[in-house]
């Protein structure tokens, strides 16, 4: 499965990517890091709340919705009963979500797949999620005060 790892921030969602991809192509003046970087202790993996089977890792989350990578492709326009488990710090927490899938492709990793679901009822357990999510990983100005 990839390694879902690092959690970056676009506009409105917070985005889940792989360490290693796009390194070696990009251009020279972004190799160097210039802001920290949040990198996550554990993945946040998605569960079939009935089965108890992994479905995959978190890719990215809206107040809407989500996207799963997985090993396998999800059937699009089926609905699913998930369950979202915490890492280690939050052992014994979980999220429980049903959605329906609205599109599944291969992912630029061979072998894995992003799956987009819309959610059927958002909790208010899960908007605050997605809130905690956005401020972990977004990364506000630093102002120096001027003389």
């Amino acid at each position: 499965m990839a390694q879902c790892l690092v959690f970056e921030v676009r506009s409105q969602r917070t985005v889940l990517r792989d360490r290693n991809s796009g390194l070696g192509r990009q251009p020279a003046m972004y190799k160097e890091r210039k802001i920290e970087r949040h990198q996550l202790q554990d993945y946040l993996q998605v569960f079939n709340r009935h089965t108890g089977r992994l479905m995959g890792c978190l890719g990215n989350v809206s107040g809407e919705g989500l996207m799963l990578i997985s090993e396998l492709p999800v059937l699009v326009g089926a609905r699913f009963d998930l369950c979202l488990k915490m890492p280690n710090g939050n052992i014994g927490q979980s999220i429980d979500l049903s959605a329906k899938c609205l599109w599944s492709h291969e992912d630029e990793t061979p072998g894995s797949y992003d799956s987009g679901f819309e959610l059927s009822q958002v909790s208010t357990e899960y908007l605050a999620f997605v809130q905690l999510l956005r401020e972990y990983f977004c990364f506000y100005p630093f102002y120096e005060a001027s003389a």
